[in-house]
């Protein structure tokens, strides 16, 4: 090593001293912050010209580069620092956050123009309900972002077989340990892509004890569906249970059939009683004219004939269904007295038995023998009385 001589210059700093560096990485940092302030702070006005997802791409890439610009900056001022990661190559590490800014960015923008396809798909073709469209968004979302974190996985040279054996485990113990939840999530899935039902539609679905339950359907989530019964409680099924059981959809068609029961007279004419019957649920405000009201006979009674009355109402609901067999009870019960038809009531018939020889029950002979002794003594009282 050559000693330095008193005669030779002194070595100028390339790098101001420590108080400058501390001086200037602080105003670098407020610039950094400055600079997203104001990108920020111009973003309502932007979106409200142009496409807002547009615009937070833009400011995405925007403050990811200036931040790139302002740390590599500030790296240069720090010639310490550098020692500490020897094996970190600036031009690479540059260009891997470039890429992993340029992929979110397309993420976002694609999931957006997927969104935006999806929503335009249900509205115009009605083919998917709104709820089944956001669901499919929702998925497709997740799909896309899910593919960019890969691809940015292997940009950042992550080994990512280790990622998927660990996430096979762990779905394996999320299987075993969530089997109803799993099996629920599938079941909502069949049944918002299998359309059964509909958020609105008046359906009846059994429950966990065997008993089944009508009302009105008012949400269908991926693992339960809600259901509002007509005396005001809110029921909510497992999806599994809702899939997996035979349940009925009184609005799949728009309309309802019911049925009304009706007996008459063994003496009135049956032929005139049915003709009386259509005569007046045609006449009906609340029953459909097609298809035309129906009477049938379907047997006998102990006391009557049996007449079942057979008509249809539009937009069922429960309200609709009680409205309607109330009105056409009442019309037909009407028409019937009016027209002198009657409608029976039952009746029997009791007969007391002649009093035979034969066998009496235990007690009765009892009672019988009792009021004998008690006659008797009566007629000894009188009898002695007499003789005195």
């Amino acid at each position: 090593m050559t000693p330095l001589s008193l005669d030779s210059p002194r070595p100028v700093p390339l790098l101001p001293i420590p108080g400058a560096r501390v001086l200037q990485s602080t105003f670098l940092l407020v610039v950094l912050v400055f600079a997203v302030w104001v990108l920020w702070r111009i973003a309502p006005r932007l979106k409200r010209r142009t496409d807002p997802r547009a615009v937070d791409v833009f400011l995405l890439v925007v403050s990811g580069i200036v931040a790139l610009l302002i740390g590599q900056y500030a790296l240069s001022l720090w010639p310490s620092a550098r020692p500490n990661a020897p094996n970190v190559d600036l031009r690479s590490t540059g260009i891997r956050v470039l890429i992993t800014v340029g992929v979110v960015a397309a993420a976002y923008i694609g999931s957006g123009m997927l969104v935006r396809a999806v929503d335009r798909f249900t509205t115009e073709t009605g083919q998917l309900t709104g709820h089944q469209g956001e669901v499919f968004s929702r998925l497709t979302e997740v799909g896309v972002y899910l593919l960019a974190a890969l691809l940015l996985l292997s940009v950042w040279r992550v080994d990512v077989r280790a990622f998927l054996i660990g996430a096979g485990f762990l779905g394996i113990i999320i299987g075993l340990a969530a089997n109803e939840t799993l099996s629920a999530l599938i079941a909502g899935f069949t049944l918002m892509f299998s359309r059964p039902f509909e958020i609105g539609d008046w359906i009846q679905v059994p429950l966990e004890d065997g008993t089944r339950t009508d009302g009105i359907v008012t949400d269908i989530t991926l693992f339960s569906t809600r259901i509002e019964t007509f005396s005001g409680k809110y029921v909510i099924l497992p999806n599994d249970l809702v899939g997996s059981n035979t349940l009925v959809n009184y609005n799949r068609k728009g309309r309802l059939r019911l049925e009304v029961e009706v007996g008459i007279d063994y003496g009135s004419d049956p032929n005139r009683a049915i003709d009386i019957a259509k005569e007046t649920m045609e006449n009906s405000r609340v029953v459909l004219n097609v298809p035309q009201p129906d009477a049938v006979l379907t047997g006998f009674g102990e006391s009557a004939v049996l007449l079942e009355l057979r008509f249809w109402i539009d937009r069922p609901s429960s309200r609709r269904r009680w409205r309607a067999t109330t009105d056409v009870i009442a019309s037909v019960k009407t028409a019937f007295d009016r027209e002198g038809i009657k409608i029976p009531v039952p009746q029997r018939e009791i007969a007391g038995r002649e009093d035979t020889d034969g066998f009496r029950i235990a007690s009765e002979r009892r009672d019988r023998r009792g009021r004998s002794e008690r006659s008797e003594r009566s007629e000894r009282s009188e009898r002695s009385e007499r003789s005195e």
